[in-house]
């Protein structure tokens, strides 16, 4: 007893633990994983001992769920008779509760709404300010502001104060550019909080009336009917026999459950006398008392469960966390090696070029100048105008930093029904064992051989007879209705009520032949709805008062009538439809359609019957068998006068025994026009495209042929081809290895061209790592027969194999896969639950996908191209005036103030055009980039913006500002080197003194360096936008590749130059001077420089792709 007690720890252990790893607020996952700590809780408590739910190292989550498992195992609403329940909520079962009442309940315990957990602003603005460079920056703000007034120097340095100032400006660019992404990209409104209706119907003083469901109160009696949503959590204490609740959206099982008036499992989450808050009503009709509201409900409580779940980066957020660290630590390396060099050497040989306080500056100016503060507002702006792209694709991406990811994307998991297919399914053939046909052909021999507006009579031939059985069948086994408002319009546009099946089934009724004068010769008297258990329905018909005879001539002379009593040989008719599979146990006979007489059912017709299915399934036909057989009332009668149920399980006796076959129908949902391209394309693009779904293996086999899923003609492989691959010849070599099978390859995987695999279920539930190692070798899969948890499964073994899942799906048993997934892809038309946890939404078709993924690649592209873009000037060209005036004891060439005007102002103009870029090439023709080998910024890319363009816009740079010293002063830079600030001008030159050099023609000089590299950032923008191509074949000009914001954003930079050189009060307070007019024109043939040294290197790539320059390229 206790190794079992144990082993049900453990499962429900692991099941919660593979839950977990959806990451996020999936309600299924959530509400399972209470369910089974409940369940536990009471086995425990029946056995005396206690349950633990997680380790000792589990923290707050762990709590919370013990505290809500012991919550949910003590409750006993569901136990307690109507008039308990009534008498402990004081609620009348008559009259409800009196408004004084309500109102007075309503004022002491608030509103019925779910709190949701505010934010911590505090902590979301401390990391805008702090987080990423900003960090790093506000040493520097800390070390302007001592240097502004140092210690035992009376004078206060008004630059030092500025530049505080400035840096301070810089942060709060950086965090308002953080703010806005993290807004702009925060997620629709939770469905969570949408669960709740608007308005109910509840009894008040003994009248039924409509009230704000927020004005619930504990002890209200709520009345619900079809399509309403359960507005708290309610102990039902009336219910009609059809009443069935969706309760997909907490446990993600698509099958409603009818619902009960007393407990049906000690588990309260289990019980279904229980209607839950935000759940859907989907048949029959019930009146429930509210026993928890609010935040006080399961679904308060989940809510309160799940929002403090952290989010998992998105891979460019790590991609660009790893670029902050990477630039941080570099910095720190540099600004710690000449703080070493100071105390080392400067210091005590140069004790004036370099007091503390300027060293101080140094090394905020090294801080400065190495990190690209530009970067954060431009991988925003990168981000969002891509996003933009993607909305007027038709492609809702609910988070900015997502959208990179779909270029990362190499396994794609698809559902079917409604995501591959339209989700309109209608009947495409039908047949008697003896007899196939079409719909058509049967509405044609139905107009030629009967008269129009007549009931069957007795005297029609046998095969109309058969025929009109089966309509019968379709309309009468069936709870969808046409809507009421969309009756004058032809069949095929009418509007539905009911599940996608039954509305197959009604349209194809109703459409064979005009059914309105047939269906009221028929009264239900019973019915058992389709359940996850039975997986049949189950229907029980009587002739009608006002027409007894069209039931006796269609099947029987012992059909009963309303009002008739009957005896033991009387009985009414019973109509069963369900898979084939499940009802042909029950059978024993089929309805001939050449006779309209039952058959015996010999293993030749269940040979043909299997036949039947097989071949339909193959075409991707859904096959549904309907039966028929009888209820005699007179021998449930003392079933009747024990108890309800005592009936239901007579009924369920009796129509089960003995069946006929009345005949089968194939329901088909046609795949969407665009999907074979699509999968064509997203194949092209280097991503494998999955099916999985809950369906039938062979229809959803044959579904993947149509839509070119399955690329080759032959068997689909399956689970016992894994585990015996020599089944279809595969050959083992020396190393005991499969020749012929993939192999998973740690980063990328290898696979196999056309291979095809088919698994269900129940092989998921039993499959091993090694054998997950060769299924995610396969490149075409259907997983069929699925559950929530096997979906979830899917996706975490893919992704524990390197693989970059994208899930696409529209219903609530997809949520748990959406959210797991690096990309979550929801369709419009979806639920609630599945477009929350989604990370993109599809307006469109499905055709987006591509386009999607196609906008992440150049993403992708584009960040590159704006790193490499800024890196040249706004680091590495910043950093070298400080080494050399370090190293050397010549001027500064830069100041830190002009360093910070490059990095945010006259790089991120231009900057944000290459945003605007178009694509280089053909994305998708390139494999999905590896996100654990190929980064955002490489080394490749290092090499290009720092040794190639970097080192060429330093040394021009630097060469113009010597020049620029030895035109006006004299001095050469050979004069100046090792200087350390003592240059002694006076002796060694004519009318120059060192204050006139080192205050105005240094500050000149640092201002013609900032020309300079403002400039030569022309002829890098234009290089950095193609990384092959050429100039002449990818201009900015051509339609094919244009971009004239390009020289918007030059104009933009050249404007905030002349601003910073030429406006007096910037000259006075940041010692920045005129530039002389040739020192404009300079720096252009400068630009030009750079560009045509790209292209030549591009040239050398495009002619020898194998040599070293081609491997080094970026």
């Amino acid at each position: 007893m206790a190794s079992e007690k144990e082993n049900r720890k453990s499962l429900a252990l692991v099941r919660t633990q593979t839950m977990e790893r959806a990451q996020g607020n999936a309600l299924p996952i959530e509400f399972r994983t209470l369910s089974i700590h409940v369940t536990e809780t009471h086995r425990s408590n029946k056995e005396g001992t206690t349950t633990a739910f997680g380790s000792k190292g589990k923290a707050k989550a762990s709590k919370d769920e013990a505290s809500e498992t012991d919550f949910f195992a003590t409750v006993d609403f569901h136990k307690l008779t109507p008039a308990e329940i009534n008498l402990r909520f004081n609620s009348n079962e008559a009259l409800g509760l009196e408004q004084v009442e309500a109102e007075r309940r309503l004022r002491t315990n608030g509103p019925n709404t779910l709190v949701s957990r505010k934010p911590n602003y505090l902590k979301k603005i401390l990391g805008y300010v702090f987080g990423g460079f900003c960090s790093v920056l506000w040493i520097g703000v800390i070390t302007f502001f001592i240097c502004w007034r140092p210690i035992l120097q009376p004078d206060p340095i008004d630059t030092n104060l500025a530049l505080a100032v400035l840096v301070i400006f810089v942060i709060l660019l950086q965090a308002s550019f953080s703010a806005f992404q993290d807004f702009s990209t925060a997620k629709v409104m939770s469905s969570i909080l949408d669960m709740i209706p608007a308005d109910c119907m509840v009894y008040r003083d003994g009248q039924l009336i409509k009230i704000p469901a927020s004005t619930l109160v504990v002890g209200d009696r709520v009345h619900l009917s079809l399509g309403n949503k359960v507005p708290a959590d309610l102990r039902l204490v009336q219910a009609s026999n059809d009443t069935r609740f969706d309760r997909a959206v907490l446990t993600g099982e698509s099958e409603a459950i009818e619902a009960a008036t007393t407990a049906t499992d000690d588990n309260f989450l289990e019980s279904k006398n229980i209607a839950f808050m935000g759940t859907h009503i989907v048949q029959g009709s019930c009146v429930g008392i509210v026993i928890l509201k609010g935040n006080d409900t399961l679904m308060g409580r989940i809510n309160k469960l799940t929002t403090g779940r952290k989010e998992k980066p998105t891979i460019i957020q790590q991609e660009i966390s790893r670029f902050v660290r990477i630039i941080v630590c570099l910095t720190v390396l540099l600004a710690g090696l000449i703080f070493v060099v100071w105390i080392a050497w400067l210091h005590q040989k140069y004790p004036d070029f370099m007091p503390t306080q300027v060293m101080l500056v140094t090394l905020m100016g090294c801080v400065v100048a190495f990190i690209p503060e530009g970067m954060p507002a431009c991988v925003s702006l990168t981000l969002m105008m891509i996003a933009r792209r993607m909305r007027s694709n038709n492609i809702l991406p609910k988070a900015l930093t997502t959208v990179e990811t779909l270029g990362c994307v190499n396994v794609i998991c698809s559902d079917k029904t409604g995501t591959l297919t339209e989700n309109k399914m209608f009947v495409t053939n039908f047949a008697f064992l003896d007899n196939e046909s079409t719909p058509e052909e049967a509405r044609s021999r139905l107009e030629k051989e009967t008269r129009p507006n007549s009931l069957p009579q007795s005297d029609d031939s046998a095969s109309i007879l058969a025929l009109r059985q089966l309509q019968l069948a379709t309309l009468l086994c069936n709870n969808a209705k046409f809507d009421n408002d969309t009756l004058n319009l032809p069949i095929a546009e009418r509007k539905i009520h009911g599940d996608a099946t039954d509305s197959a089934l009604l349209r194809f009724g109703s459409q064979v032949a005009d059914a309105s004068l047939l269906e009221p010769c028929f009264e239900r008297t019973q019915e058992i709805p389709f359940n996850s258990r039975n997986k049949w329905m189950m229907a029980v018909y009587q002739g009608s008062a006002q027409n007894p005879q069209t039931i006796k001539a269609l099947f029987g002379s012992d059909m009963m009538s309303a009002g008739s009593i009957g005896n033991e040989k009387d009985s009414q008719l019973v109509l069963v439809k369900g898979a084939p599979d499940v009802l042909l146990p029950y059978c024993t006979s089929f309805l001939s359609a050449a006779t309209n007489t039952p058959q015996n059912l010999s293993p030749e017709w269940i040979a043909e019957l299997s036949r039947i299915q097989m071949a339909w399934s193959r075409r991707g036909q859904r096959v549904l068998m309907l039966c028929k057989g009888r209820f005699v009332p007179y021998f449930a009668k003392s079933a009747t006068a024990s108890s309800g149920s005592g009936l239901q399980e007579e009924l369920t006796r009796q129509g089960l025994q003995e069946l006929c076959i009345v005949g089968l129908v194939g329901i088909m949902d046609p795949p969407r026009p665009e999907i074979k391209d699509t999968i064509a394309a997203c194949r092209g693009a280097g991503a494998r495209f999955f099916m999985v779904t809950g369906d039938f293996g062979l229809t959803a086999a044959a579904i993947a042929q149509q839509i070119g899923l399955f690329s080759s003609e032959r068997e689909p492989d399956t689970y016992e081809d894994i585990v015996d691959p020599t089944r279809k010849g595969y050959k083992i070599n020396s190393e005991g290895n499969f020749d012929d099978l993939g192999e998973y390859e740690l980063g990328r995987p290898q696979f196999r061209e056309g291979s095809s695999l088919v698994l269900t279920g129940s092989d998921i539930s039993r499959m091993s790592p090694g054998e997950w190692n060769l299924v995610c070798a396969y490149e075409e899969i259907v997983f069929a027969r699925t559950s929530p948890e096997q979906k979830l499964k899917i996706v975490t073994e893919f992704q524990q194999r390197d693989g970059v899942v994208a899930v696409t799906g529209d219903g609530v048993n997809d949520a748990p896969a959406l959210k797991a997934a690096d990309v979550g892809v929801a369709v419009v038309s979806g639920s609630d639950v599945a477009i929350e946890a989604a990370d993109l939404i599809l307006l469109g078709g499905f055709d987006s996908i591509p386009v999607a993924m196609r906008l992440g690649r150049l993403v992708f592209q584009n960040l590159q191209k704006v790193i490499g873009y800024l890196l040249p000037a706004g680091s590495w060209s910043e950093i070298f005036p400080v080494l050399i005036n370090t190293f050397l004891g010549t001027p500064l060439s830069l100041s830190s103030f002009l360093m910070i005007i490059i990095c945010c102002f006259t790089d991120s103009f231009p900057c944000t055009a290459l945003v605007m870029e178009q694509q280089e090439f053909n994305l998708l023709a390139l494999p999905p980039r590896n996100a654990k080998k190929e980064h955002l910024i490489t080394g490749r890319i290092y090499l290009q913006s720092y040794i190639f363009i970097g080192s060429v816009m330093t040394f021009f740079s630097n060469m113009l500002f010597y020049m620029y010293i030895k035109e006006y002063t004299g001095v050469s830079f050979k004069d100046l080197v090792f200087t350390f600030g003592s240059p002694n001008f006076e002796n060694r030159f004519d009318g120059i003194s060192d204050a006139d050099f080192n205050n105005y023609y240094v500050n000149t000089g640092q201002c013609v360096t900032f020309v300079a590299l403002v400039i030569m950032q022309w002829g890098n923008i234009l290089s950095i936008r193609n990384r092959r191509l050429s100039i002449l074949q990818a201009d900015p000009i051509r339609p094919e590749r244009r971009n004239l914001w390009l020289f918007a954003g030059m104009l933009a930079a050249l404007l905030m130059a002349i601003f910073v050189t030429e406006v007096p009060w910037i000259n006075q307070v940041m010692l920045t001077n005129p530039v002389p007019i040739k020192y404009w024109l300079l720096p252009i043939p400068c630009a030009v420089a750079v560009l045509l040294l790209d292209e030549i290197r591009k040239a050398a790539v495009r002619a020898f792709p194998r040599s070293l320059i081609a491997k080094l390229a970026w």
